[in-house]
């Protein structure tokens, strides 16, 4: 080969170098940015944009315009409706017994944190800031400042990466937890690596229980009348022995409640008994209090995202950035009088889901597709360029983010609450739910044997947990009875339907590893009452 020849050669092979470069760089700089925001117990109910009775109260101005500028998921469910199992399903793509976080005290092993040790296969800076609450170092993100357990509301400690040993990595800070976690995560968007697309985990602790909001929302409201749900009153056939037990005789025991009902932990008395001294059975008064408090949580993130959101625009973020917002579940809002979640019901169980994505979301997009938590690590790896791996139980629908139908889609899905009793007396059951339908199976039995209990700080705090409750079947026809008022599963005239979601029930607690055949006591009672 002569002098000319190599010459060119060698030309090429710049060139070629050079092209590669240039591709490598352009492919980055279409991945888009990521941030996923997630709320601690927000209903879907109490966001402007799903309607519903409270939507007239001027709630969530920002949310509702980024749902009217994006996509809202009408059928966004947790499999596990509790804080930590909700969450170890986001971030492992994986249902409870594959991740192996069953309830509040199981630590998710380091390892699983699979969803930013995925996206930063694909190149991106990953990060986390707010509530964590899966107990372990969050050491998959390159960042990180999070709220040790569930955090407080003013002046939050956070352990911070980069301070010291985890988890004596602790920094302090000043003001209303919802403040500073938004300061915090425009601080790290100002100076974050600008040379690579970057995945942000924004969390607010707010509203979760006990409702702390910033002063400055102490007046709103203050003059409103809360509309209340019907079922705060009147549910004559709501329930069955497994919520209500034999003859209601478990009504003042199972299911805590709003009104002065439960005879242990209820808003009425025992929260509140000073400001609601004297009254008796004011289940009104009780309802427009928790209500009030948990709703001026709600409007202080939805304040705090139009700053976040304004911050984004101003730097040019808003146009290349994905932006989800969701909450780890639902909450009970005195439906059924019940307070917290935990739930199978459809306000403790729905999370909302809404998505912005200019560059491929259209806006004013509504879907009905039936989605749960193990979707989403699935589907943000997609967006940002992967495929999900196989060890993902979760599928993505980035195909209806683009418009177009999904194919061999979920046509229910699954849930279960394992953690029997404790906290909010609520009975252990599993079930699933269709988009039409919902048909669900209170077990009434704790996971773990009797002789564990007193291993965990429950099992001497919380009557009863060692007590097998009522087992009962529920099943509600959504269509037409959405507020699940009426049980019909006793009814002839659903026999066929309820058949085909049993089948559907035990098909999926096999395909994804949620069968009881580590727990034959529960596997007994299943058996002996599945028919």
């Amino acid at each position: 080969m002569n002098r000319l020849h190599i010459c060119v050669a060698q030309r090429a092979c710049v060139l070629l170098a050079m092209l590669l470069v240039c591709t490598s760089l352009f492919s980055k700089k279409k991945q888009p940015n990521i941030i996923y925001i997630m709320s601690d117990d927000h209903a879907a109910h109490a966001i402007g944009s799903y309607g519903g009775r409270l939507s007239n109260l001027n709630l969530t101005p920002n949310l509702d315009k980024l749902a009217a500028e994006g996509i809202r998921f009408e059928n966004a469910f947790c499999n596990n409706s509790i804080c930590t199992p909700s969450r170890a399903s986001i971030i492992t793509g994986q249902y409870p017994q594959t991740n192996g976080v069953l309830d509040l005290d199981i630590h998710l092993d380091p390892k699983k944190q699979y969803l930013p040790q995925e996206l930063k296969k694909l190149g991106y800076s990953t990060a986390v800031i707010g509530k964590w609450h899966l107990h372990e170092e969050p050491s998959a993100f390159d960042y990180y400042k999070v709220l040790p357990g569930q955090g407080k509301y003013f002046n939050p400690a956070f352990n911070e990466k980069g301070k010291g040993t985890w988890p004596k990595n602790k920094v302090k800070s000043e003001g209303h937890s919802s403040d500073v976690i938004t300061d915090l995560s425009i601080d790290y968007l100002k100076n974050v690596d600008k040379s690579k697309p970057f995945f942000l985990m924004h969390h607010y602790k707010a509203p979760h229980d006990f409702f702390e909001n910033a002063p400055r929302y102490d007046v709103f409201l203050e003059n409103t009348e809360i509309p209340e749900p019907a079922s705060l009153y009147y549910q004559p056939n709501w329930g069955s022995e497994g919520t209500r037990g034999k003859n209601d005789s478990l009504i003042n025991y199972i299911g805590t409640s709003i009104s002065d009902r439960h005879m242990y932990r209820d808003y009425n008395l025992f929260f509140f008994e000073d400001s609601l001294e004297g009254i008796n059975n004011s289940a009104h008064l009780a309802y427009q209090l928790y209500l009030k408090r948990y709703l001026r949580c709600v409007k202080g993130i939805d304040d705090n995202l139009g700053r976040l959101f304004d911050f984004l625009k101003k730097e040019g973020l808003w146009e290349n950035t994905v932006i989800v917002y969701t909450s780890d579940q639902g909450m009970m809002l005195g439906e059924h009088d019940l307070q917290d979640k935990r739930w199978m019901y459809e306000e403790s169980m729905r999370m909302p889901f809404i998505m912005h994505y200019p560059k491929m979301i259209e806006e004013g997009q509504v879907t009905d597709l039936l989605i749960n938590n193990t979707d989403f690590a699935p589907t943000m790896i997609e967006l940002a360029g992967g495929e999900a791996p196989e060890y993902m139980q979760g599928k993505s629908f980035i195909n209806t983010l683009k418009g177009k139908e999904e194919q061999d889609w979920r046509t229910a899905t699954y849930y279960r609450y394992w953690m029997h009793i404790i906290h909010h007396y609520v009975p252990a059951h599993f079930g699933v739910r269709s988009k039409d339908y919902k048909l669900v199976f209170y077990y009434g039995k704790h996971y773990l044997p009797e002789s564990e209990f007193s291993k965990h700080y429950w099992g001497k705090q919380y009557f009863g947990i060692e007590r097998e409750t009522p087992h009962s079947w529920e099943f509600y026809d959504l269509k037409n009875d959405p507020q699940e008022m009426n049980n019909r599963y006793d009814d002839p005239a659903y026999k066929e339907i309820i058949t085909e979601l049993k089948a559907e029930l035990k098909r999926q607690r096999e395909e994804y590893n949620e069968t009881d055949e580590n727990y034959p006591e529960i596997q007994a009672i299943v058996e002996k009452y599945w028919d």
